[in-house]
């Protein structure tokens, strides 16, 4: 019986080693796929396996943390099974990332008008609420439940777009109350105002010449909601008038101080690092992911770029670069919110809104490009 159990284990620990030799070769970084697994990293692409216990996992399982003595480390699930490891029920390390998403994201999206919990979420995946949950979050960049509330809102907008009745369009899109759709939608306003284009919105605007072409500048009561470059100061105050059509609009000079700051925060070579010029308030009105993208934006340091697909990385998001364009694309307060920092793969200088050669000139001042 003991010559049984030893032959036993020599061929586990015999597995162990071919298990770390093939860690090697397929250029898992050990400790720092530890550190992933610590921090239940959803989005790191190994797996592990507990000697203990002979179960390999997810990084972002929700099983208790082993012992980083106890732990090996997997390219595939396959070369988990092939050193005698077993898979986790817990977290089902045999289903495809990219396919617990696709299905979590399709349920999510076709019961928008109701609240889906994270225990049905749980039981469309296969997987535990807590690790549907921590991996929608790392590829998402935002909860399931924002998710939701993000739908609705989209949904909502454009049923007052639509010209439906602000109450008809908030049960629609699956909010119970007005206070509710107010909270959730990240409208910047109440319904009523946003279905008529801002209407009793006061927003004061002022232009200036800069050595970008003309700013435009508009703000609230709450802060910077809109900052545009253009050819001419027709075209600039134009910009305003275009995104706030029917809200009360009026010239405030004292706003110029502020494009002479957004200047300043490109062009002075002491310039802080923090993209946000002299901490100017700001009024950004967007979904929880949008304002996670804006911020994101607003920590790259000057002098330096990113890539679509490395911000999105650095996001915690490495699937979503599209939703992180998209995000980039949607950036109502240029320069202040530096959507001019990413770049093409390659370094190459994609579409902007404002026009590629003003692009150029922004990034010169700032001695990226």
């Amino acid at each position: 019986m003991g010559g049984v159990l030893c032959a036993k284990m020599d061929s586990m620990s015999s597995k162990v080693r071919l298990a770390q030799r093939e860690s090697t070769a397929a250029g898992i970084d050990a400790e720092r796929a530890w550190q992933q697994i610590v921090r239940r990293d959803a989005a790191a692409e190994f797996l592990y396996g507990v000697t203990t216990t002979g179960v390999f996992c997810r990084p972002g399982c929700g099983s208790r943390l082993p012992l980083r003595r106890n732990v090996r480390f997997f390219g595939s699930a396959a070369a988990a099974q092939a050193a005698g490891f077993r898979a986790c029920k817990r977290c089902n390390p045999l289903l495809e990332p990219t396919d617990v998403l696709a299905k979590v994201r399709s349920h999510i999206e076709r019961n928008a008008e109701r609240k889906v919990s994270l225990d049905e979420l749980g039981h469309v995946a296969g997987l535990s609420p807590f690790t549907v949950q921590r991996m929608f979050k790392q590829a998402m960049g935002v909860s399931p439940l924002q998710y939701q509330r993000a739908l609705r809102a989209s949904g909502l907008r454009k049923a007052l777009k639509r010209g439906a009745s602000v109450t008809d369009a908030m049960y629609a899109a699956g909010f119970g109350s007005a206070s509710r759709a107010h909270e959730g939608a990240a409208l910047g306003m109440t319904p009523a105002r946003f279905a008529a284009g801002g209407r009793g919105e006061q927003i004061g605007y002022a232009a200036e010449r800069t050595a970008f072409g003309w700013m435009a500048v508009g703000a609230t009561a709450r802060g910077l909601c809109w900052l545009a470059l253009a050819a001419t100061k027709d075209e600039a105050e134009a910009s305003v008038r275009a995104e706030f059509p029917a809200a009360e609009l009026r010239r405030d000079a004292a706003l110029k101080e502020w494009v002479e700051a957004a200047v300043r925060a490109v062009t002075e070579a002491g310039a802080a690092k923090d993209a946000l010029p002299l901490d100017l308030p700001l009024d950004l009105r967007g979904t929880a992911f949008q304002l996670r993208v804006w911020q994101a934006l607003r920590a790259i340091p000057r002098g330096e770029t990113r890539s679509y697909t490395e911000l999105a990385r650095e996001m915690g998001v490495p699937r979503s670069t599209r939703a992180v364009a998209r995000a980039c694309a949607t950036n109502r307060v240029a320069v202040v919110v530096p959507c001019h920092r990413v770049v093409g793969a390659g370094g190459a200088l994609t579409g902007y809104r404002w026009g590629v050669e003003r692009k150029r000139r922004l990034l010169e001042a700032e001695g990226s490009f």
